[in-house]
């Protein structure tokens, strides 16, 4: 519980006083923002402070922080100190810096202000990379909230055969379809605040339930330490994905910027509710780690498998013999919220995923968004493509972990696309680079020898990985420190 609560104090300190570090080494100003200077009533919408910053928490909160932490918490106790430090460090910055960089150019998508600061040929490329690593994103947030359902709730096998999966994924498209479409201040703007709202109370309840139940959890030490298996480097930054620093929080990061009402609420908004994600992901991490060893869970079954066990033994908690009819039916809500708030967290996340895509896909071939046909179109070929790969996914067993794997990796590519970007605007800026570019390039050798060892990149040995990775890192600090002296 020590190393647990120490992570925790990391999370929260430190992240306090980088925060007012970050902001003011951005330098926030009064000048009016896209919000107000291009209000449209359909994305650009000016929204209050704690309006925009619950919604822009639920747009990134989804199954990252539970389904990475769960897998990641596998490495052992030190995942309680990495995942604060990277979300500090990392996560954090890049959501800070790439929200508020969209705010200076009137609410840009990511893809644009790669092509505005990193020049045309690496946007053509990463508005390709990014749109799939988006789509990949929607796919899991329609196959995980369902098949947790299914499971959890209606205790089913989540399989195809089962007519009632297939009414389940229907409600969520459709849902997904009608939040796409409409202006921004319609469903998600109105919904997502109290949605946020219930969402945080059902952490909190998890982080009660830590203390109430005593959950063992792993201290760090030196015999752990060394026992730690091997290549924790780079496969836990990828495993844990979102709970530390995520590319997709890029996506959403410049949707939310067409909401901002002043710059100055760029820290709570981006960087705050990254933390706050950054806390999530240490919940879960914590619950996972003791209801493993408390009731004998198997590490090894799948992720979503995994998931529904341990939503179903965080509830026994809360069922008691010989309850008073209040008593009980307390207890019953508390049962209720965890459940839902699991299944709805992944949706919240999902509906601005596939918005983010359309507003991308809007930019990039000159699509006037505030007209409801192109709206329309762009929406329908999304969310056929969407379909499709979970299709695809559910047919086979081992569908939803490559799923999850290329969206893994191609989410903390796009971490190393993103610091790219804000190293360009500062040296721009003449500002200093080494809080974009070291993050940058400790994600690019994460995501780099991970891809060249994986089954499902290029295979190579970890020696050969690592040298090939080594090089790129260099020649990536290299060429930025190159840019800053030529400026």
């Amino acid at each position: 519980m020590i190393t647990f609560l120490i992570g925790l104090a990391i999370l929260g300190f430190g992240g306090f006083a980088y925060g007012l570090f970050i902001e003011r080494f951005f330098g926030v100003s009064n000048r009016r923002p896209p919000a107000v200077t291009k209000r449209d009533g359909v994305d650009y919408v000016p929204m209050a402070s704690w309006r925009n910053g619950l919604i822009h928490l639920l747009n990134i909160a989804g199954t990252g922080p539970i389904l990475g932490p769960i897998q990641g918490i596998l490495f052992g106790p030190l995942a309680f100190i990495t995942i604060p430090v990277g979300c500090i460090l990392a996560g954090a910055v890049q959501d800070y810096m790439v929200g508020m960089i969209s705010v200076r150019n009137d609410g840009e998508q990511i893809q644009s202000l790669v092509k505005r600061y990193l020049g045309k040929r690496v946007a053509v490329f990463f508005g390709i990379f990014v749109c799939l690593a988006v789509l990949l994103f929607g796919v899991t947030c329609v196959y995980t909230p369902g098949d947790i359902f299914i499971r959890a709730v209606m205790h089913q096998e989540a399989v195809l055969s089962n007519q009632w999966l297939w009414v389940v994924y229907g409600v969520i498209f459709t849902y997904y379809l009608i939040a796409t479409l409409l202006p921004i201040d319609k469903i998600i703007g109105r919904v997502y605040p109290f949605i946020g709202a219930f969402f945080i109370f059902t952490a909190l309840l998890l982080f009660l339930y830590i203390f109430i139940m005593r959950l063992p959890l792993t201290e760090l030490s030196l015999s752990n330490w060394k026992g730690l298996k091997p290549h924790f480097f780079p496969i836990f930054f990828v495993t844990v994905a979102c709970g530390i620093a995520s590319g997709f929080h890029s996506t959403q990061a410049t949707i939310i910027s067409r909401t901002l009402k002043r710059e100055k609420s760029g820290r709570f908004v981006f960087y705050n509710m990254m933390l706050l994600e950054g806390f999530i992901a240490m919940i879960w991490a914590a619950v996972t780690m003791g209801c493993i060893k408390l009731f004998e869970l198997d590490p090894n079954q799948s992720a979503n498998a995994l998931l529904a066990s341990i939503i179903k033994d965080v509830t026994l908690i809360f069922k008691f013999e010989h309850m008073n009819p209040l008593s009980n039916a307390i207890f019953q809500l508390v049962n209720a919220t965890v459940v839902i708030g699991v299944i709805v967290l992944p949706i919240s996340s999902g509906d601005t995923a596939l918005r983010g895509l359309r507003l991308m896909l809007g930019e990039m071939f000159s699509l006037d968004q505030s007209k409801s046909k192109n709206r329309l179109v762009l929406s329908i070929v999304i969310f056929v493509l969407t379909a499709a790969l979970l299709l695809t996914a559910k047919f086979s067993s081992k569908g939803f972990a490559t799923l999850w794997r290329y969206f893994a990796w191609a989410n903390q590519t796009i971490v190393v696309f993103s610091l790219a970007m804000a190293t360009a605007w500062c040296i721009n800026e003449g500002k200093k680079i080494w809080f974009t570019v070291l993050p940058g390039a400790f994600y690019l050798g994460v995501t780099s020898s991970f891809i060249l060892n994986a089954k499902i990149g290029f295979n190579l040995p970890w020696t050969a990985s690592y040298s090939i990775a080594a090089v790129l890192v260099i020649a990536y600090i290299s060429y930025f420190i190159y840019k800053k002296k030529q400026a």
